[in-house]
C-alpha cells in the first residue's frame, strides 16, 4: 500500500460525513497573539491561542511564521478549480470522481475546507536568518515535488526532516493536527481534526457565518 492510498484524504467520505456544529468561537487577528505572519492573517481564537502556546515551545531563536490563516470561500473555490484543471491536463481521461480525490490532497472541497472556516494555518519555522529548510516551499504539489509535500516524504534532507519533526512536535503538543499530504497545513476543530482525535463533530462550519 503507498502512502497515498493509506492516508486518509479531505474528500473522504469518513471526513465529509462528519457534522459541523458552529460554536461561534470569534476569528481573531493573530498579531494580537503575536504570532509572526505574513501580512494580516485572521483564525479562529482558539487556533490563534494554540499557536501563541506552539511558538513558546520552540527553542530560542525559531519562531512559527504563518502564512495564511482565514481563506475566502471565493478563494478557496478558484484553488480547487485551478488544481483539479491542472489534473485533468496532466491525466485525460481520469474518472471526476478520481480527479476529485486525487485534488483533495492539495486542496479542500469547499464544503469542508478548514481555511474557509478560520480553523487552519499554513506556516512554516524562521531561524535569525530567515527560512528553515523545511523540504519544500509551502503550496508545492505533489506533482511539483514528487511527494516530497507529504509530511513523512523521504526523499528530503536530514535537516528538513529535524524540522518537520520539530514543528510537528509543538504544534501537537498545543493540540493541532496536520493534514499528512502537506507538511505545512495544521487546523483545530475542523472536520479534519475531529477525525484524527475521534471527536463526533467539527466546532467550526464557514467563518463567513459569523459576519
Amino acid at each position: 500500500m503507498t502512502a497515498l492510498q493509506s492516508t486518509v484524504l479531505l474528500s473522504d467520505d469518513r471526513i465529509t460525513g462528519i457534522p459541523a456544529i458552529e460554536s461561534g468561537e470569534p476569528l481573531v487577528d493573530l498579531f494580537t497573539r503575536d504570532v509572526l505572519t505574513s501580512g494580516q492573517q485572521f483564525a479562529r481564537e482558539p487556533v490563534a491561542d494554540r499557536l501563541a502556546l506552539a511558538d513558546t515551545f520552540l527553542p530560542a531563536g525559531i519562531r512559527l511564521h504563518v502564512v495564511e490563516g482565514l481563506r475566502p470561500v471565493e478563494s478557496q473555490q478558484a484553488i480547487w478549480d485551478g488544481y483539479r484543471a491542472e489534473l485533468e491536463h496532466l491525466q485525460p481521461g481520469l474518472a471526476a470522481h478520481e480527479v476529485d480525490r486525487l485534488a483533495s490532497r492539495f486542496v479542500s472541497p469547499i464544503e469542508v475546507a478548514p481555511h474557509v472556516a478560520g480553523a487552519a494555518v499554513d506556516l512554516t519555522l524562521v531561524g535569525a536568518h530567515g527560512p528553515l529548510d523545511l523540504g519544500t516551499p509551502i503550496d508545492a504539489t505533489p506533482e511539483q515535488s514528487s511527494g516530497a509535500c507529504f509530511f513523512a516524504a523521504t526523499n528530503i534532507s536530514r535537516e528538513a526532516r529535524t524540522n518537520r519533526s520539530l514543528l510537528a512536535d509543538v504544534l501537537t503538543a498545543a493540540g493541532l493536527v496536520n493534514y499528512p499530504t502537506e507538511w505545512w497545513h495544521w487546523s483545530f476543530g475542523d472536520r479534519y481534526w475531529a477525525f484524527v482525535e475521534d471527536r463526533p463533530n467539527a466546532l467550526y462550519g464557514p467563518a463567513y457565518s459569523l459576519a
